[in-house]
């Protein structure tokens, strides 16, 4: 059972994979005729939250909808900045970077398995998982030798060549999971991993991500209790603060 993460606002360990301190959020809601003074309202998503996540570690993300998980995953992953804070990934500050330089950190420390998958319907499995070694300029007797020994990893040798629209819905998720390692990343971020997979597929696709966190920290949100429970710790989000577990 998950431990759960009751202190408010803890500073993030220094030998920490990715840290936000005190990360705050804005996004500009654009005119909608609802404000008559016809001012540009902003949500705040994120109010001063504090996260950190180790090597080794699988920290959850929870909390009900609106609460900021997905924004909180979006600036562990990268793929934003925080409007205040402090936000390091493999210890590149973050807010420093250029949308190109923080393209390439992605590339090289962060793999996202993301809700739907998002996969190539054109490629095959074994080309799906290794596209992102295209980018990273492996030949390509290398980018098939890792893809063919992450899908053996994850039990698809036997539908290395099948399409995403020959796959079930499990074996996509896994295709996904082998894709978001195949560039050996410091953190793997998982958002709703198990959403839309039966009980006994989110089971082995769990067991997968507490395989991966032996070498790496792995990041899941999810509503999904059975997800939460492999955790090592569970941020609790709410309204975009983070709260004492209930």
């Amino acid at each position: 059972m998950a431990q759960q993460d009751t202190d408010q606002q803890s500073r993030p360990s220094v030998d920490s994979v990715v840290s936000g301190e005190q990360l705050i959020k804005e996004y500009t809601r654009g005119n909608t005729g609802l404000f008559s003074s016809g001012s540009t309202p902003t949500v705040k998503a994120l109010n001063g939250v504090s996260a950190g996540v180790k090597r080794g570690e699988v920290v959850g993300i929870a909390g009900p909808s609106g609460s900021g998980k997905s924004t909180l995953l979006h600036l562990l992953s990268g793929l934003d900045v925080p409007t205040a804070g402090t936000l390091t990934l493999a210890g590149e500050d973050i807010a420093t970077l250029s949308s190109r330089q923080r393209a390439k950190l992605r590339l090289e420390h962060v793999g996202i398995v993301f809700q739907r998958f998002h996969l190539l319907d054109a490629l095959s499995a074994r080309a799906n998982v290794a596209l992102p070694l295209v980018e990273r300029g492996r030949t390509k007797q290398d980018r098939r030798k890792k893809a063919e020994s992450l899908l053996r990893a994850v039990g698809l040798t036997e539908r290395a060549t099948h399409k995403p629209g020959q796959l079930s819905g499990g074996e996509q998720q896994r295709v996904a999971i082998a894709r978001a390692l195949v560039t050996d990343p410091s953190v793997v971020i998982a958002d709703e991993p198990t959403g839309e997979l039966d009980s006994e597929t989110s089971e082995q696709v769990l067991d997968l991500l507490v395989d991966v966190a032996d070498e790496q920290a792995v990041v899941l949100a999810s509503h999904d209790q059975q997800a939460l429970a492999v955790c090592d710790r569970v941020i609790n989000l709410r309204d975009g603060r983070r709260i004492e577990d209930d």
